[in-house]
């Protein structure tokens, strides 16, 4: 019979025949996760409840995501996003991690908190994950960056074998308390980045409306139709649109070509606003600096495109 693990969706292969009546449990040989199993005959309360399937919010059941934001070009506004889309998605219900693997360390700067330790801790196993985790709002949870993490893509080049599995290791084990884990990017393209896209399942690119970001856009997407051969399940999900300015004929010409490449893919743009700049500057997001401004609205909206409900934060 084939066994799911609730934790990490891996699928056992298990000789059915060769197991005691007794056994009512198992271990997951890929992330330590220990999950009740069911046999025919058993009751539905017996059975391992599906890992896809979370308290219902607002009436309804969601499934888990996990989400990169990631480009290889820097400033096209991939911390605003992450920050801003993982704060959203707290405010309209839901359990979010947020995880940093920049090494600038900016999404702890930008909601105004300053953990003692985050994701290199976590990935070096130097303390436990309830140590790591800093409860950034409610509802929302914060894994913080930082300059250590150049030392775990050292530990992690070092790796024989599996050295592309070290973030998913590390993250699957608390991944399934929250409804959402949004991973925030590290401009460019290093071991870091490819641990990243092997351990979400979508990928969310931030492409701010000028020329060296369409470039960086085509170079990414190579990068990651190379990882897709490898990882069939990740798929690129959301092309954001940042930095839109209506004055600038620019960017309404690249917003065309956005729109010709990836139709339903595109999301409607993030308007250039400089309340979008202010608000880490008091450590807060869009929605509590400026809550009535271009920019809260743009993410608002993207927020209800990710979850797939128009109802959410009216």
């Amino acid at each position: 019979m084939i066994i799911i693990c609730p934790s990490c969706n891996r699928q056992h292969k298990v000789d059915e025949t060769r197991l005691s009546e007794k056994v009512k449990a198992a271990k997951c040989v890929f992330c330590g996760h220990r999950f009740p199993i069911s046999r025919p005959g058993d009751t539905e309360s017996e059975a391992a409840k599906p890992a896809e399937v979370v308290q219902p919010v607002h009436g309804k059941e969601w499934p888990r995501r996990r989400i990169a934001v990631s480009l290889s070009k820097g400033g096209v506004g991939k911390t605003t996003t992450s920050v801003n889309l993982a704060a959203g998605l707290a405010l309209a219900g839901f359990k979010v991690l947020l995880v940093d693997t920049d090494t600038q360390g900016q999404a702890a700067y930008m909601l105004g908190v300053k953990p003692k330790a985050g994701l290199t801790e976590l990935m070096t196993g130097e303390v436990i994950a309830e140590q790591c985790l800093a409860e950034a709002r409610e509802r929302l949870w914060l894994l913080a960056g930082g300059r250590s993490l150049a030392g775990v893509k050292r530990l992690i080049a070092r790796k024989d074998f599996r050295g592309e599995m070290t973030l998913t290791e590390a993250l699957t084990p608390i991944d399934g308390r929250f409804d959402y884990v949004i991973v925030d990017t590290s401009p460019g393209w290093d071991v870091l980045t490819i641990n990243v896209l092997f351990y979400v399942q979508e990928v969310l690119i931030p492409v701010s409306l000028e020329v060296m970001s369409i470039q960086g856009l085509l170079e990414f997407s190579r990068s990651l139709a190379s990882v897709q051969n490898y990882h069939k399940d990740l798929a690129l999900k959301y092309v954001v649109p940042t930095f839109f300015d209506k004055r600038v004929k620019q960017s309404e010409e690249i917003l065309n070509q956005l729109k010709a490449h990836y139709n339903s893919r595109l999301c409607p743009p993030i308007r250039y606003n400089v309340r979008l700049s202010e608000a880490p500057g008091y450590g807060k997001t869009i929605y509590e600096y400026a809550p009535g401004s271009p920019g809260a609205k743009d993410y608002r909206d993207l927020v209800r495109r990710v979850a797939g409900d128009q109802t959410l934060l009216s």
